[in-house]
């Protein structure tokens, strides 16, 4: 048996127990992916990630949840680079780049009106699917009726990294009646059974978002509920660009957790570009422990 430091920290939040755990793994080079994924499901944090050396990047990040490897994971994004910026673990300059399963992406460093960092990430190129399964059945797996989904918005898998269904949602009030049974999402989402579910609305709790949303996970993932869901907010940026409103650039806020006790805030720079969009998602973190597990 070995003992393992890991730090916990908070992402989308600058408020212990407001935010998104992450689990971080400093001293990981060592550790085989089985060590890794032991790891995380000791940890059981929704991601566990670990930094690594990259000879591409300035540092490349390995993202596991309880139940399997993911490619890109936005809050544990934004908790690795805080916890490696303030620990004087990354150079000295405001933009970086990371290695991801996903690719090589940018991360841009700057301080927030209150003096707090704040992480710009720019994630993977958008990708859109049409869902073709049953709306009922799809919201009955959420405890809803499908009177609760929206009619003139569509069900679609997005992806800038990590897939995931988008679910309009016509009414706030819809997401307190949520009672997600994660263990049918497969037999639904049948074009990609290992997709998460992110229900969101255009009606939401702080005036200033443009939208709510919840995130509840893949039953292979080992977790139920994610509370505040980056690169799932940055596929909702560009679904926003697509079907609600088409713009040059569009300035969002995504807030995220209410219903579970957290109050999580993600702001989503959508891009046009010459034959797509650039989608950025902005955060912050703060440090909340250091623990060890044994594995």
């Amino acid at each position: 048996m070995r003992s393992i430091k890991v730090e916990h920290y908070e992402a989308f939040s600058t408020v212990p127990s407001k935010g998104n755990p992450a689990g971080i793994v400093l001293d990981g080079e060592g550790l085989t992916d089985s060590d890794r994924q032991k790891i995380a499901k000791e940890v059981g944090f929704n991601e566990t990630a670990f930094p690594l050396p990259s000879e591409r990047a300035d540092v490349n990040i390995r993202f596991f949840t309880p139940g399997h490897e993911i490619n890109l994971c936005g809050h544990a994004t934004m908790a690795t680079i805080y916890a490696l910026k303030t620990k004087g673990l990354l150079p000295d300059r405001d933009e970086i780049t990371i290695e991801t399963k996903a690719g090589i992406l940018p991360i841009r460093l700057s301080m927030d009106v209150d003096r707090s960092m704040m992480i710009t990430m720019k994630q993977a190129a958008p990708q859109l699917r049409a869902f073709s399964g049953s709306r009922s059945e799809l919201a009955a797996s959420l405890a809803l009726e499908e009177k609760d989904l929206h009619e003139e918005l569509p069900v679609v898998y997005g992806s800038t990294g990590t897939w995931t269904l988008l679910i309009p949602i016509k009414k706030l009030d819809a997401f307190k009646r949520m009672q997600p049974n994660n263990q049918h999402f497969p037999h639904i989402l049948q074009e990609m059974p290992r997709a998460s579910v992110h229900p969101f609305c255009l009606e939401t709790y702080d005036q200033e978002a443009d939208m709510h949303a919840r995130h509840f996970s893949s039953p292979y993932s080992g977790t139920v509920e994610d509370p505040v869901t980056g690169t799932a907010s940055g596929v909702m940026g560009a679904y926003y660009h697509k079907y609600i409103e088409s713009s040059p650039s569009l300035q969002l806020i995504v807030e995220q957790g209410h219903e579970i006790g957290k109050d999580g805030r993600i702001a989503v720079t959508v891009t046009e570009q010459t034959d797509d969009v650039m989608i950025e998602i902005s955060g912050n973190a703060v440090l909340i422990r250091e623990f060890e597990v044994r594995i």
